[in-house]
């Protein structure tokens, strides 16, 4: 006689195979979501962020309305500042000239930039609604100035997946000594979004660029400590059906094994010319300066290998600069800190720009170059400046971008954005649509409501597009 199924036993097996429906439906979903919405300018994004606020009107934004006021009270209503430690007007201490075919007028302190601008779009009245460094950092970052929201690269691994399966699809570089911004590493969170998602940081002059990558065991035994826990986890998803946190966690210890072998060959720059070095800067006798050139040379490297987002980090220098999580932070001694930090970035981003353009890769690669906030006119003390979130330069290049323009405008004291004003939600927005992502539709469904990286705003700088 056949034994009949229970009623329990019948529901029981029926919720489970309606949760691996449900498993697999979501997974598709996610597999969905990894292609993107029209046809993309780029496949990847490298983030030169230049945390503590680099001055607009000392870089890319000459005002020689300064020069006429210098040492007078601005003829303008004074917002409160920081510090509230207001001066004169303080002209820039730099000179400014025309560089390329497009005749874009750049700070001395670039020579190097100065000679890639026309691969470059200069968006000169981006704002911001803080002034304050960590608020700052998880705004033009996440889009909301506090934590606990995903970070842009996170968003970007979310919405296009990744290109290689043994590397994340989005990677901080440190190096030289270089910390996170002031926020720490909640900057390169995944929030609620899967944890798959978040940032992966390599200190990549260190011996270990992650800790414990160097395996202690076989890759034999490795593999089978991890296919063991594995059975645990997908019988965990038999019962109970899909589990995000699960799922993210499954992929991670994925990823991890298989880093053991890429992240050293990554790092290995011996298959590297002394030509390509020298380009970067790795060669410089200045340690910051040869530290963020590996992290530029790294980024080229990592994008090569299919990486999606990757973020580098300046380096505090010793002489007149901000602390080691604002380094581009001149309260004081603007002319001595803002040209040490500019030595330390010109020629590896100029290089990686050019190597990019080289190898064919800068038309794929969008870099974007930008602070939390730019600084006042007027000076801070003697000879410093204070923060200034009401309007600001920064610029972008490669991946769709129309090279030697400039986007919007300041007054003519460089205080507040008077065209085209812009935020960090329009960035972003733009970002995503080159990337082939609609900033409206990648959302997440977190709390009841359906989530972006652009909250409920963002428009498409489409003048900058080519």
């Amino acid at each position: 006689m056949k034994s009949l199924i229970s009623r329990r036993n019948m529901l029981s097996k029926c919720s489970n195979g309606f949760g691996m429906l449900a498993l697999q439906a979501l997974l598709n979903q996610n597999q969905l979501r990894a292609k993107p919405h029209h046809t993309p300018r780029a496949k990847s994004v490298i983030f030169c962020y230049m945390s503590g606020g680099v001055s607009h009107i000392d870089t890319f934004d000459p005002k020689p309305m300064l020069q006429k006021y210098a040492g007078n009270p601005l003829p303008l209503k004074v917002e409160r500042t920081q510090f509230n430690n207001n001066g004169n007007v303080f002209p820039s201490p730099y000179t400014f000239s025309r560089h390329g075919q497009s005749g874009i007028p750049v700070s001395s302190i670039f020579p190097k930039t100065a000679e890639m601008v026309d691969e470059i779009a200069v968006i000169r009245s981006m704002t911001s609604k803080v002034s304050e460094h960590a608020q700052g950092n998880y705004s033009i970052h996440t889009g909301f100035p506090f934590m606990g929201h995903p970070t842009a690269g996170a968003w970007v691994s979310y919405g296009l997946g990744s290109l290689n399966h043994n590397l994340p699809s989005f990677v901080v570089l440190h190096s030289g000594g270089s910390v996170s911004p002031h926020g720490g590493v909640g900057l390169y969170g995944s929030g609620y979004l899967p944890a798959n998602n978040q940032g992966s940081v390599l200190q990549v002059d260190d011996l270990e660029p992650i800790k414990n990558i160097k395996p202690k065991e076989s890759i034999f035994l490795q593999r089978k400590r991890l296919n063991f826990q594995k059975s645990f986890d997908d019988e965990f998803l038999n019962q109970v059906g899909y589990n995000a946190e699960v799922e993210a966690a499954i992929r991670n210890q994925e990823v991890a094994f298989k880093m053991q072998a890429a992240i050293p060959e990554l790092c290995d720059l011996n298959g590297e010319t002394e030509t390509t070095k020298k380009l970067y800067g790795l060669d410089s006798s200045d340690y910051q300066k040869s530290a963020y050139a590996r992290q530029c040379l790294l980024a080229r490297r990592l994008i090569e290998r299919g990486v999606r987002f990757v973020e580098l980090s300046c380096i505090t220098e010793k002489l007149g600069a901000g602390g080691a999580a604002n380094p581009w932070d001149q309260h004081g001694a603007l002319e001595k800190g803002h040209a040490a930090m500019a030595h330390q970035v010109d020629q590896p981003i100029a290089g990686l720009l050019k190597d990019l353009k080289v190898r064919g890769l800068l038309d794929e690669t969008l870099v974007v170059w930008a602070g939390e906030f730019g600084r006042t006119p007027f000076s801070q003390g003697s000879n410093g400046r204070d923060h200034n979130p009401y309007g600001f330069s920064i610029w972008m290049a490669g991946g769709g971008i129309k090279g030697g323009s400039i986007f919007g405008a300041t007054d003519e004291f460089g205080y507040h954005a008077t065209q085209d004003k812009c935020d960090v939600y329009d960035l972003w927005a733009t970002v995503l649509h080159l990337l082939g992502l609609d900033h409206e539709i990648l959302t997440y469904r977190h709390g009841g409501r359906d989530l972006r990286l652009t909250d409920v705003h963002g428009r498409i700088l489409n003048s900058i597009i080519s």
